[in-house]
């Protein structure tokens, strides 16, 4: 959700690229939820963080806890950030219900909306590495 808020927000400031570190299929429910609030992300696709090692960025932002733990090292003049969005799918499965599992999906999706369009004040706040 974060990559296609970027490239739909701040695609004239920012080059997204988003990997996780366990990647699989792309998260209907995410597309969903985007989708909703017009942004199409169906056309992306999970990406492993392997694929950019040896690549140079400017920033490293971690959005949940899990990739903070395992991201890999990046070398060179490099800035990391981390911010602790909540996991909707570790929240989506103790729903009771389908609509229950979405409104995790919204409220994520609505907050990471807020940081990106703070960008790149945001990126400069409380969290930083």
């Amino acid at each position: 959700m974060a990559e296609g808020w970027i490239r739909h927000l701040r695609g004239d400031e920012f080059e997204p690229f988003s990997a996780g570190v366990a990647p699989s299929l792309i998260d209907l429910r995410a597309v969903a939820a985007m989708a909703e609030a017009g942004v199409d992300i169906g056309w992306q696709r999970s990406k492993s963080v392997n694929e950019f090692l040896g690549q140079k960025f400017d920033w490293v932002v971690t959005v949940c806890d899990s990739a903070r733990e395992q991201c890999p090292f990046f070398p060179g003049e490099i800035t990391r950030v981390h911010v602790g969005f909540d996991d909707p799918p570790h929240l989506a499965a103790v729903a009771a219900t389908d609509d229950e599992a979405m409104e995790h999906y919204r409220r994520v999706r609505d907050e990471i909306r807020v940081f990106v369009e703070a960008m790149p004040e945001s990126l400069r706040g409380e969290g930083r590495d």
